[in-house]
């Protein structure tokens, strides 16, 4: 029987766009580290692999987070302090998912992808949709 190749867990949609090119990208990047995430532990990939990828997922989340909040920030958005909080949370909660693996506490799951393809999802078409017209309308594209 054939490998199935390029398991997507979550396609890139236009409706993920927020029209800002820069985070666009962005979103495009960690939807594309978390379908190679899929993609390895779909081929049994080995725990070292899911590591690696995992932790560029978490890294690319950091930095992203850091340029969301600087535009938020360097243009007064008013829900600024409720999207951090957002940021600060995901952050802690997959940070300690990453140590809990790396101590061999966890390990990876479909349960855990699906709670990150959520958690972005969400997070993209909820929270972010709300700067995207206050941030275009200050001229960020």
């Amino acid at each position: 029987m054939p490998v199935a190749t390029n398991v997507e867990i979550m396609p890139w949609k236009a409706e993920y766009s927020v029209g800002i090119k820069q985070i666009d990208e962005q979103h495009k990047r960690l939807v594309r580290l978390l379908n190679e995430l899929h993609q390895a532990m779909y081929e049994g990939k080995s725990r070292e692999v899911m590591t690696g990828v995992l932790s560029q997922l978490v890294d690319y989340t950091k930095s992203h987070f850091a340029t969301e909040e600087r535009l938020m920030q360097g243009y007064s958005f008013p829900g600024y302090a409720a999207h951090k909080i957002e940021h600060d949370q995901l952050t802690k909660t997959v940070l300690k998912f990453q140590q809990d693996v790396a101590a061999g506490k966890a390990v990876m799951s479909i349960d855990v992808l699906e709670f990150l393809k959520n958690w972005l999802r969400n997070h993209i078409l909820g929270t972010d949709q709300k700067y995207s017209p206050f941030l275009k309308g200050k001229g960020v594209s």
